[in-house]
């Protein structure tokens, strides 16, 4: 399998750059003294649509060629690359066709809405969202982009750590959630180019640990039944991320749900910042390993804040 290179990567941001915030790192005295370590996080909270799926999304779309544009994208997702990607078709100009459950948040359908994407309502199972997006595909013409399992999506969430690393080049360590993979793959390859001495994590709920046990089994087991708070980490994960991972990620350290709105509610007011439960997961599994990361610099993604306000944990 071939991966994207440093020079791939290093492109991506640029044909992104107009679409994408380069979006600050934070830090807080107040939780390195808890942690015992620096910690330096990257703010994808403030990205546009207000997640790190924004470049992933506009990395892929750019790279259609006149054709393909002109029968837009399609792809089924009820969580932030439906936003991302209806976002990435309409600055350029040409449709979206999302596949969403019919119990997806009003919220996230908003968002799609807002963005100009032309939403089709499925039952909410897997089985249905793939079979409505087949029909759509088949239809329309327009070309299936998935949220993680997919190269040039991969590509463009790896510029995140690419501007994390040249902004803040003495990071020893990288953690960054995981679900379907495309974050934390895109992260450890470039960590991988850019300096292969510095130690890429991924970090996951205990109720949603397929990548955890993944890792150690060394294939892929996918995920059944996950019960977590972090709804944004719920998926398997991809089989080019799974290939990635293996290859260049240290350990995926594990949070329980308790631990993830600790962590969560240490940001909130510690940071003054809105993040998501599933964002809250790398603070969580480094706080339950301090070990580990005693004395070091640790970079931290915050992989998005697109929160239910009236439904906050604590």
């Amino acid at each position: 399998m071939a991966f994207p290179t440093l020079n791939d990567i290093k492109f991506a941001l640029i044909r992104i750059k107009s679409f994408i915030h380069r979006t600050p790192i934070l830090t807080s005295s107040a939780i390195n003294q808890i942690a015992g370590c620096e910690i330096y996080f990257k703010c994808e909270n403030f990205q546009k649509v207000g997640a790190f799926k924004a470049r992933g999304a506009a990395n892929a779309v750019m790279k259609l060629s006149e054709e393909e544009r002109a029968k837009g994208v399609a792809t089924h997702s009820s969580g932030n690359h439906a936003a991302a990607l209806a976002r990435a078709a309409q600055v350029i100009g040409i449709p979206a066709y999302i596949v969403m459950p019919s119990n997806a948040p009003e919220i996230k359908k908003k968002a799609v809405r807002g963005y100009g994407g032309e939403i089709i309502e499925c039952e909410p199972n897997l089985m249905a969202r793939e079979t409505t997006l087949e029909k759509v595909v088949k239809e329309t013409g327009a070309t299936f982009i998935p949220p993680y399992d997919y190269m040039d999506v991969v590509e463009g969430q790896a510029t995140c750590a690419l501007e994390f690393l040249d902004d803040q080049p003495d990071l020893e360590c990288l953690i960054a959630p995981v679900g379907g993979g495309g974050l934390l793959g895109g992260t450890a390859l470039l960590a991988h180019y850019w300096d292969p001495e510095v130690k890429v994590y991924g970090a996951e709920p205990k109720g949603a640990d397929d990548a955890y046990r993944s890792l150690k089994a060394g294939r892929i087991i996918p995920q059944t039944n996950p019960q977590t708070i972090a709804d944004g980490l719920l998926t398997s994960l991809g089989d080019i991320n799974f290939e990635i991972i293996s290859r260049y990620v240290k350990d995926i350290l594990l949070a329980t749900d308790p631990q993830i709105i600790e962590a969560m509610r240490l940001i909130y007011e510690r940071m003054k910042i809105v993040i998501e439960p599933s964002c809250a997961v790398p603070l969580a599994g480094l706080l339950a390993n301090k070990e580990q990361f005693k004395g070091k610099k640790v970079g931290i993604i915050l992989s998005g804040g697109n929160v239910d306000l009236g439904k906050l944990p604590f």
